[in-house]
């Protein structure tokens, strides 16, 4: 048996824990924690908890239910098939590269929409797909066992796996995709939803060192488990990211000695801006970690056999460490579309809000879609900007808008349009967002409490609320998701409960941004509107 918490649903409320305590838990006042892959005696208490969950944010494997419980999963009639989008649903072929949650999601809402054709999933690792925020959660901290976040299947998609073999290159001429095993896959249309990778250690000899280790995927956790397990001097935290932060709370929850070293003056600071990067860095501080903001670390140094020892900081400092988690943000996995003839590059694959690709001259393809953490896509709440949004609510939703859009005639396509969402747990308090903080120039506290480490801020820009962040106060963000996507005014004018006397707006103190796109990336040849084309340059932003 299998399952997933959705945390974008989930509001602390308890139901599952009560239900069944040695599956679900409750960290500190709100933070939930479960094992994804639970004893099968806990069949029962976990099917209670589900049902019994306010917000319906438990979803479990269902295909080892008795085929006539699964409406979903019976056959579609011929004419089901035909009255939904004829031949192409019938016997056309899609191919999917990128086997993670959204790869599976969307071939799950393939077959849900009566895709009954060919489908073929291609995935770099040879895992079917898993969930990854665990990893930095419970898998790291040992609470799962077996370390298995397989994601549950709703249903069976009846496709043909080709995992454990890359994706090398896209030939839109002749609709195919190259694979590193020397095959090719023909195709109707294409998903592309390849993801991103951890961004390595810079200097390849220090990364080698026994030790240096990234944090992305299941041998990533497991490889980094076995070095805490062996209770090392000191860890050391390059980066104050999610993921850093993550990791350094599952140190400090294992007794061992971290120190977090962020080159910018907050943890989170590029997420939730300094003020409110501030309140998590006095977490941390709260929590024993030796945090160094504004701090880089210079180099990393190893013993003769290969083994991290030290390591030498910009403050002048140097440590003795063991291990060191690089956390230094993320590559988005798009280089095999090199020569491909689609906007892509280091910002990842740009597409529209339908979830369809844009070739180098800006033209929407027809045949070929984007979804999850490559995809660039514009944000119509946040004047059209075009986001990268890595989160697994998004990777979720994009998924279903860009299969929905895949087999559906043009006037009965999808916007993507949710509001993005994403969560962390660190020290036992739960972070929870909603829209999009880093666009946004003032914040105020709006209801709870610093000091208590419980309460909401709202984000605004230009007079609107664009973001709240509530720590510990989960409750408040479907009150406020509807606010932002009417556009109401900042700073709010209402009056609610739990509300401090002081609650005065201030700059929220993200760093300037600079655009991805503000270099050129493409050369322009011709003269004439027919003979206008655009070709990518490799030109590599720094």
């Amino acid at each position: 048996m299998r399952l997933v918490v959705d945390l974008t649903k989930c509001q602390g409320y308890a139901q599952c824990a009560f239900l069944a305590p040695d599956v679900f838990t409750i960290q500190g006042d709100e933070a939930l924690t479960y094992d994804p892959d639970p004893d099968p005696a806990q069949r029962t208490r976990i099917r209670r908890a589900a049902a019994a969950c306010p917000v319906q944010a438990i979803r479990l494997d269902q295909l080892d239910e008795p085929a006539q419980s699964r409406s979903s999963d019976r056959p579609r009639t011929a004419s089901t098939v035909e009255s939904n989008g004829g031949h192409f649903k019938r016997s056309g072929r899609i191919v999917i590269v990128g086997a993670s949650v959204t790869g599976l999601r969307a071939a799950e809402r393939l077959r849900e929409e009566g895709f009954t054709g060919s489908l073929t999933l291609v995935g770099e690792e040879a895992h079917e797909p898993y969930d990854r925020p665990p990893l930095s959660k419970q898998v790291l901290a040992g609470y799962v066992v077996s370390g298995d976040t397989s994601l549950p299947r709703h249903r069976d998609i009846d496709a043909d796996w080709r995992l454990g073999v890359a994706a090398t290159s896209l030939d839109l001429a002749a609709k195919q995709v190259q694979l590193a095993d020397g095959s090719r896959i023909g195709f109707d249309k294409l998903l592309i939803a390849t993801g991103v990778r951890a961004r390595s250690w810079p200097n390849a000899a220090e990364a080698a060192l026994a030790g240096v280790l990234t944090l992305r995927t299941k041998e990533d956790a497991a490889t980094l488990r076995q070095f805490l397990a062996r209770r090392p001097r000191r860890v050391l935290v390059i980066g104050a990211g999610f993921i850093g932060c993550e990791v350094a709370s599952v140190c400090r929850e294992l007794g061992l000695p971290v120190t977090v070293a962020e080159a910018g003056p907050a943890p989170l600071d590029a997420a939730l801006g300094r003020v409110v990067g501030a309140i998590a860095g006095e977490l941390q501080l709260e929590n024993g970690v030796d945090l160094r903001c504004a701090v880089r670390v210079v180099s990393l140094e190893g013993d003769a056999t290969g083994q991290l020892r030290r390591a030498h900081l910009s403050d002048g400092t140097t440590l003795d460490v063991d291990v060191a988690v690089a956390a230094l943000g993320a590559v988005r996995n798009g280089e095999w579309l090199a020569g491909s003839g689609l906007a892509s590059g280091m910002w990842g694959v740009a597409c529209d809000a339908g979830c369809r690709a844009f070739d180098a001259n800006g033209l929407v393809t027809d045949d070929v879609f984007v979804a999850g953490d490559v995809a660039r896509a514009p944000q119509p709440m946040f004047g059209y900007q075009f986001l990268a949004v890595e989160h697994w609510g998004n990777a979720n939703s994009q998924a279903e808008v860009a299969a929905h859009n895949m087999v559906s005639d043009e006037t009965e396509r999808w916007p993507h349009l949710a509001v993005p969402k994403f969560w962390s747990v660190q020290f036992g308090t739960e972070i929870k967002s909603v829209g999009v903080p880093s666009v946004a120039d003032q914040v105020v506290i709006a209801q709870g409490s610093v000091a208590s480490r419980r309460f909401l801020a709202v984000y605004g820009y230009k007079g609107r609320i664009v973001a709240a962040v509530a720590f510990n106060q989960n409750k408040w963000l479907d009150f406020y998701e509807p606010l932002i996507e009417q556009a109401a005014s900042f700073p709010p004018s209402f009056h609610h409960i739990d509300e401090p006397t002081d609650a005065q707006p201030v700059p929220a103190g993200f760093r300037p941004t600079t655009s991805p796109t503000q270099d050129a990336t493409v050369v322009v040849t011709g003269h004439y509107p027919n003979e206008r084309r655009a070709r990518l340059t490799d030109h590599r932003l720094p």
